[in-house]
């Protein structure tokens, strides 16, 4: 058998120059750089790493590092903190939206006299700017709560780690944040008391220092932060507690006010005895800390020895009942002569100032509520269906007061301003202005001949209306007639007369000679609304229009003011957080002829005294006239007074079934025992 001989394989040098030319892979040359970072460490790292036990040493040194070894982990957590805080500054961005709750505002209506008459908005807030806020004020707020505030970076280090301390370490929330960083709270994060939120609020304080000036952070936190009672910002706790602007406040109020800061339930010293103990406490350190920092002389600090007790209860309410009608009225207008959009309206922070009388507002809500009441016990079920609506405009424009309805929030429409029924006979004296005004047209193609109160007519009940052509025909082809109350016949009469006596007859004649366009135009004129107007038929010369109590107070009152006609309104200035707003105010204009002014007031001063002789003293100037529809479903008086004009409506309408008005079923009395016109006298009392 042949033996194979086994002969040792050996490389080539070719192969082996190959092997030796290729260049390392990547892992091999990290292998090798670590090698050679780790020899050339390793002398440092058995100098730096901690040997335990130590040797050298005895008992419990051998445990304890070295003062070499405290100093190196020291630095190393000093730049640590200092690179974490570094990168956490540059990429902390302050927020572009503030909280809801931060920016909202209420808005305050206030009376004719300058008294608050109510507020709207979920919040009550009402920014003022700094310069408006006393600087007794803004110090007894600094002393209270961070008297470093114009030296400090916006966070103080101190009650930052303290309030960590006591969030993280003892579950206790308090303290720990300067002005800046509660600003910071209060308008950009949330009122959580986590380490992250206090975290955050640094950060962005920080920011917030270097960008924005001391006075501007101070002005923004005096305006958002909590006080209690329903309020944020200084301007509504000085209203909330003491009844006057933050701008009247003095060194004590606002030392008060300041302590409520600390926490409002704890410190209203009207909730309990003992926080008005803590209350009056903490009002005398403020106090003592503004003498301290020269932000108060000891002599002015010797004048308060007593404690100012707030008021016992918000004197800022919410609408409600009759007020909410003012509002509606006076919102809607705002909104319109200030050229004001919804949205900022909505947003708050508006003052506005309306045109409603106190005093003549109480007395009407009281008096319509009386007459509710008789009604009521007379005939529960009509009772039941009826409405009132009632309305004073003073002639130069202004709404004084309004009768709405029973209650806004159960009916959500104001009687006053609505145009629900027919001003029947009350629309007489338009006609009769038009009449004075433009004279008459009895032939085809003549010229107008004038009229005077003299001028007479035909009183008598059922007399064909007649035109230039002849009669005036209904689309049924039967003639139209009119016809007086109770078709009671009067004869032959004088304007002035039919006027006094309510005669429905001449006045549908003296329409169809004047123009129905001429009547139309002369009662826009007035104050009547084109909207409410209706068609133009003879029915329009005996009050087929539907205007409002409102627009029938301002175009009576347009007669007593000789003529001249300024568009009702019911706000006279608006501001916003202490500056006056763009607001246009109505300017009076020529409605009629002053002599036809007069001439009309004349004849509703005969009808006046002719159905109430003793009820105007004499020489009193008082006029009015009594208004009702053929088919007897409403009842209006409508007179003038001391320069205002008062209108006052009576109907039924069951609104739950339809809006076709209902017989009042003697619900407005008659003649001289007229609902509407009890109303109208206990809104104008005294008439003298």
């Amino acid at each position: 058998m042949a033996l194979r001989i086994l002969r040792p394989i050996r490389s080539s040098g070719r192969a082996d120059r190959r092997k030796a030319a290729r260049p390392p892979s990547p892992l091999t040359r990290a292998g090798a750089l670590r090698t050679s970072l780790a020899a050339r460490a390793a002398p440092y790292a058995r100098r730096l790493r901690p040997r335990y036990p130590r040797p050298g040493h005895t008992g419990w040194r051998r445990w304890i590092p070295s003062g070499r070894q405290w100093l190196g982990g020291a630095a190393v957590a000093v730049t640590l903190s200092g690179t974490f805080l570094t990168v956490a500054y540059a990429t902390t961005d302050i927020p572009h939206d503030l909280n809801t709750y931060a920016t909202q505002q209420d808005n305050v209506y206030f009376w004719s006299d300058g008294t608050p008459m109510a507020r709207t908005g979920w919040v009550q807030r009402q920014a003022m700017p700094l310069k408006d806020i006393p600087e007794d004020v803004r110090w007894a707020v600094l002393a209270a709560e961070n008297e470093s505030f114009y030296s400090d970076p916006g966070v103080s280090l101190k009650g930052l780690t303290r309030a960590l301390w006591r969030t993280v370490g003892k579950g206790d929330t308090q303290g720990g944040s300067t002005i800046t960083q509660q600003y910071v709270k209060n308008v950009y994060l949330n009122q959580s008391r986590t380490v992250g939120r206090k975290f955050d609020e640094a950060m962005i304080a920080l920011k917030l220092d270097n960008r924005m000036s001391k006075d501007t952070i101070l002005e923004g936190y005096l305006n958002t932060s909590w006080f209690g009672r329903g309020t944020y910002g200084i301007q509504r706790a000085a209203q909330a507690y003491y009844g006057k602007d933050v701008s009247e406040l003095d060194a004590s109020q606002a030392a008060v006010l300041a302590s409520l800061l600390k926490g409002a339930g704890l410190y209203d010293p009207t909730l309990s005895a003992a926080n008005h103990q803590r209350a009056e406490e903490r009002w005398t350190w403020i106090l003592d800390r503004m003498v301290k920092f020269g932000k108060l002389s000891a002599s002015e600090r010797a004048t308060y020895r007593t404690f100012p007790e707030p008021l016992k209860q918000n004197p800022l309410y919410d609408t409600g009942q009759q007020s909410d009608y003012l509002v509606e009225l006076a919102s809607q207008y705002a909104k319109k002569a200030g050229h004001i959009s919804a949205r900022d309206f909505d947003l708050g922070g508006y003052q506005i100032y309306t045109t409603f009388d106190h005093g003549r507002e109480a007395a009407l809500d009281k008096v319509v509520a009386k007459e509710r009441e008789k009604a009521r016990r007379s005939d529960p079920k009509a009772a039941s269906t009826a409405h009132y609506g009632a309305a004073s405009v003073a002639t130069d424009g202004r709404i004084l007061a309004v009768y709405g309805g029973p209650d806004h929030r159960k009916q959500g429409y104001n009687e006053s301003n609505a145009t629900t029924v027919p001003a029947g006979s009350a629309f007489l004296p338009f006609v009769y202005a038009a009449g004075l005004e433009h004279g008459v047209v009895k032939q085809r193609d003549a010229p107008r001949e004038q009229v005077t109160p003299q001028s007479v007519y035909d009183g008598d009940d059922g007399v064909p209306v007649s035109t230039p052509e002849g009669p005036y025909w209904d689309r049924g082809g039967k003639k139209v007639v009119a016809h007086n109350d109770d078709r009671k016949s009067w004869g032959r009469l004088t304007l002035r007369e039919a006027l006094a006596e309510s005669v429905n007859t001449p006045f549908m004649q003296l329409g169809m000679d004047t123009g129905l366009d001429k009547v139309k135009q002369t009662a826009q004129a007035a104050g009547l609304l084109p909207s409410s107007m209706g068609p133009q038929i003879p029915a329009l010369s005996l009050g087929s229009s539907t205007p409002s109590a409102i627009r029938m107070a301002s175009g009576y009152a347009t007669f007593a003011a000789a003529g001249q006609h300024t568009e009702p309104y019911s706000v006279s200035r608006v501001t916003r957080n202490g500056s006056a707003a763009r607001l246009t105010v109505p300017d009076k204009r020529r409605a009629v002829d002053a002599k036809v002014a007069e001439e009309v007031t004349q004849a509703l001063t005969d009808s006046f005294r002719s159905a109430h002789p003793d009820a105007a003293p004499a020489g009193a100037a008082v006029s009015g006239k009594a208004g009702s529809t053929a088919d007897s479903t409403a009842a209006w008086y409508v007179g003038t007074a001391r320069d205002v004009s008062t209108a006052v409506v009576v109907y039924r309408m069951d609104l739950a079934k339809s809006l076709e008005p209902l017989p009042l079923k003697g619900l407005a009395g008659s003649g001289t025992d007229s609902v509407p016109y009890d109303i109208w006298a206990g809104a104008m009392s005294p008439l003298g």
